[in-house]
């Protein structure tokens, strides 16, 4: 039996979505629910994947399928393809099953020819309109199906354009289209060798096939990488009944969303042409009027419209972004999808809706990204900056504020050089005249996007909101010239390589760079009141990350819960304490060493106290010291160079036996190795001293703030543990000064000692470590480089992406954890560690804390906290709180 590839609107439903593409879906929904949509039918997802499983051939039965769906649509509009007397038309249009804007492939007008073209002019009474479709159909096919370059369709089309009084292409004369589709026409020959088709059914083949292979296209293989999308879904295909646009002034287009994608305010945003078909309005080549005028211009279309966005936001319960043509008086719609939005509208529509009563809160908590709560964190430009930037004259432009935030970088005027520069770390703002599908790669890579054509909904701005970058958009004051790699406004030059800054919530655009401030989190009242309902629902503690008060301050302002991870050894690296540090290390006795621990004491235990107030009422996890002692030392390699250049020169006989009396120590501390050399607790064991002085200033510090009020909870952690008897040792040792500490004090505090667990063998004995921990810290950076071999910095740098991009490995293990490994070894540890002491506290520490994916992971297996940086801690809050709903709904 032959599979089925292809449903009349009339056969599909919103729920078909991974089937029909959410368009398909969509189109299919409308018109089952009798809102005026096109008569039409969509090609499947399984369709296409079959097509590229079979050489690009169509698989058996679709174009027969395809054939009896177009005579249904024939029937239902009195139309047939391909006959002059009343020809019917069709748009061929893609459709995955999320939302892709711009990039894949639309082919309009299908089934025009010089015999059509004819009839349907006699029929509408309009022979400047047919012509208009069919330079329209042309130019489409010839750079769409068969990759003609677009400039050069433009370029024929500009000529004519130049030759009107308004250098618009509604103002060409029915002679001029004509004259267009004849060089059109030659210029598709001379690029081919071949004619222009007129068979429309082979005009709809070739169109479909494009359709499907722009799935694999360059800027929706970008597109999808940089989302993170499967590449395995493939495209459904849409074959709507054409309405026009473009029939005159009782006609236009539009595209609209039902709440405002920057801000989130309830009110229809959008923008139409009149005269005009779709991608007129999307592609940014002219630069359309704001939705709102269409009341004075349209009133009763505009107000059946308002109607239908209004059914159409309840029925499917979130923002939808909307396409719509209107046809000599009558509207149609033509899509309807779940529109991109920026991070502040997200938040903001999220907490309307439930509030409206149109969502409940858990459904708001999932309505919000991760990501989008990581954008609300991003500086913005300082007021002061922009104000000295006004008065000296750089303020070059207003344009429309397309897409909030703020952006400084080198002006760029083409996609691939921006790809380029951005991959080699510099900041880039990608300049163009308008964007496309084609540029998405340079988008990808770009700090932000300025364009001197297009609106709020052209392809700049959906992509850039999608994307959470700054975008100007329709900024007309610049003038953009490509071959000379510049723009000018008011006379004045802006070339590739200069820097510019530009303003995505105001559409300023500033040359030079201009300084940042760091955002008011307080201030962002839809995402606090988003997180507070997230805390209700999380079960995951969510702490910090934080060596330093302000650090810590700033993470309990975000909402952290405790410290799970303050480093000791930041504190060595500082300027006064160094030289100590190094003493330390080289000291030839106990007596000298001591000494130089006596004088780091201080320091230490004025460190804590900073932070134990920061964080009264909650726990603080102080690791002890971790990295190796050479790391306070200098290079090797430096101290050989000073020595021999000592040597030669017998300038400094005295600086001389201090360099070499170093060479000697680091030469003595040289590893193969380090990073499995002497270092964490071994250090600790192997350095008497060390860490006893660490854990009297952690305890100093925690009986002193205690006399002060502070509800103080420090926690001690012991790094690197790879056998019970290193834990057993250090936490005795470790656990007596603790003691004496609080003894000679005066006072007793809440403390704990615990171990981090970052070497596989940890986890293998992690019921016997369990005897002697009261907690465990997962250190996942290091654990993911012992079970996997990998150097983290090596790997990184020299062939992490081939593994990515060979499928190798589906992500960077670094950066989100690998449950297939790693993550057995973490499940493994917490159930042993559980087994021999049921309320053992575990978290995790590394980085992996901070990322979605592993913060669910770490709630499937039942840590009770992750610890992340400061400023990813609100999005450790929602996601923790996503992972119980997930949870939930897949129960």
């Amino acid at each position: 039996m032959t599979r089925k590839w292809v449903y009349l609107f009339e056969e599909g439903n919103k729920d078909m979505r991974d089937l029909l593409g959410g368009k398909g879906a969509n189109l299919a929904e409308m018109a089952n629910a009798g809102l005026p949509v096109p008569p039409g039918f969509t090609i499947t997802t399984e369709a296409c994947n079959a097509h590229f499983e079979g050489g690009k051939q169509f698989p058996d039965g679709m174009w027969e399928q395809t054939l009896r769906a177009l005579k249904t649509v024939e029937e239902q509009t009195g139309k047939k393809l391909g006959v002059p007397k009343n020809p019917l038309l069709v748009s061929v249009r893609s459709g995955a099953r999320v939302s892709m804007p711009g990039m894949m492939d639309t082919v309009l007008n299908v089934g025009l020819n010089p015999e059509t073209l004819q009839g349907l002019a006699e029929l509408m009474g309009n022979e400047r309109f047919v012509w208009d479709a069919y330079r329209r159909l042309v130019q489409m096919f010839g750079s769409i199906v068969k990759r003609i370059d677009r400039h050069k369709f433009e370029a024929i089309l500009d000529e004519y354009k130049a030759k009107t009084e308004g250098g618009k292409d509604t103002d060409l004369t029915t002679d001029m289209l004509k004259d267009v589709v004849r060089d059109f026409k030659a210029l598709y020959k001379k690029e081919l060798g071949e004619e222009f088709p007129d068979d429309p059914y082979e005009q709809l083949r070739q169109a479909i096939a494009a359709v499907f292979s722009s799935w694999f296209g360059a800027p929706a293989v970008s597109y999808r990488n940089a989302e993170g999308l499967p590449h395995d879904w493939g495209t459904a295909v849409n074959i709507v009944t054409m309405v026009f646009g473009n029939m005159g002034w009782d006609s236009g287009s539009g595209v609209a969303f039902t709440r405002d994608p920057s801000t989130g305010e309830k009110q229809i945003y959008g923008e139409y042409l009149l005269n005009a078909q779709g991608e007129d309005v999307v592609a940014g080549i002219r630069t359309p009027h704001e939705i709102a005028e269409m009341e004075e211009e349209l009133p009763e279309e505009y107000k059946q419209f308002l109607e239908i966005c209004d059914l159409l936001e309840r029925h499917y319960r979130d923002v939808q972004d909307v396409e719509f043509t209107i046809e000599r008086g009558k509207l149609w719609m033509l899509q309807t999808r779940t529109g991109k939005r920026t991070a502040a509208a997200a938040a903001k529509i999220a907490v309307d809706m439930v509030k409206e009563g149109l969502i409940t809160r858990e459904e708001a908590l999932m309505r919000v990204t991760p990501a989008q709560v990581d954008q609300f964190l991003h500086p913005r430009f300082d007021p002061e900056a922009k104000t000295k930037a006004q008065e000296e004259g750089n303020l070059l432009a207003v344009g429309l504020n397309a897409s909030p935030g703020a952006a400084t970088g080198v002006a760029i005027f083409d996609a691939d050089k921006a790809e380029e520069r951005g991959q080699g770390g510099e900041a880039v703002i990608l300049v163009r005249p308008e964007t496309n599908p084609d540029d998405v790669h340079g988008m990808v890579q770009a700090q932000g996007i300025l364009t001197q054509r297009g609106g709020m909904t052209s392809h700049a701005a959906v992509v850039a909101r999608g994307w959470g970058k700054p975008c100007v958009a329709g900024c007309e004051a610049i003038k953009i010239n490509l071959e000379a790699r510049k723009f000018t406004v008011n006379e004045r030059e802006i070339r590739e390589g200069d820097f510019i800054s530009i303003d995505g919530a105001t559409g300023e655009v500033f040359a030079g760079a201009l300084s940042t401030i760091e955002p008011s989190f307080e201030e962002e009242h839809d995402l606090v009141t988003l997180l507070g309902w997230a805390d209700e629902v999380r079960r995951l503690g969510v702490w910090t990350n934080a060596d330093y008060p302000k650090d810590a301050a700033k993470a309990r302002a975000f909402g952290a819960e405790g410290i799970g991870l303050c480093r000791t050894e930041h504190m060595f690296f500082e300027e006064e304490r160094r030289p100590i540090v190094v003493k330390m290390i080289m000291a030839e006795d106990e007596e000298e060493r001591q000494d130089s621990l006596d004088k780091l004491l201080p320091f230490q235990r004025e460190d804590f106290e900073g932070i134990f107030r920061a964080m009264d009422g909650l726990p603080v996890i102080v690791r002890l010291i971790d990295p190796p002692m050479h790391e306070f030392l200098p290079p090797r390699e430096e101290l050989i160079e000073e020595v021999t250049r000592l040597r030669c020169n017998n300038e400094d006989p005295d600086e001389l036996a201090e360099k070499e009396k170093m060479l000697q120590v680091v030469n003595s501390m040289w590893e193969v190795n380090p990073m499995l050399g002497l270092r964490g607790c071994r250090a600790g064991i192997i350095y008497p001293g060390l860490t006893e002085m660490q854990v009297r200033a952690i305890f100093e510090a925690a009986c002193n703030v205690a006399k002060e009020g502070v509800d103080v909870h420090p926690e001690v952690m012991i790094p690197l543990t790879s056998h019970v008897n290193e834990l057993k040792l250090e936490r005795e040792k470790l656990e007596r000064v603790a003691k004496d500490v609080m003894a000679e004090k005066g006072i007793e505090v809440d403390y704990k000692f615990g171990t981090m667990i970052e070497i596989p063998r940890a986890c293998l004995t992690a019921d016997e470590i369990a005897n002697h921990a009261e907690f465990f810290s997962f250190g996942t950076n290091d654990l993911t480089q012992m079970t996997f071999g990998f150097s983290r910095d090596d790997m990184e740098g020299k062939f992490l992406v081939p593994y990515l991009e060979k499928g190798i490995l589906e992500n960077n293990p670094f950066e989100t954890l690998d449950r297939d490994g790693v993550g057995k070894l973490v499940d493994m540890a917490v159930r042993l560690g559980r087994a021999t002491k049921p309320g053992l506290e575990i978290g995790i520490c590394g980085e992996h804390g901070g990322d979605p994916s592993s913060i669910e992971f770490c709630h499937q297996v039942g840590l009770n906290y992750v610890s992340c940086s400061p400023f990813r801690v609100p999005v450790a809050r929602l996601a923790a709180a996503q992972a119980v709903l997930k949870e939930a709904a897949s129960d």
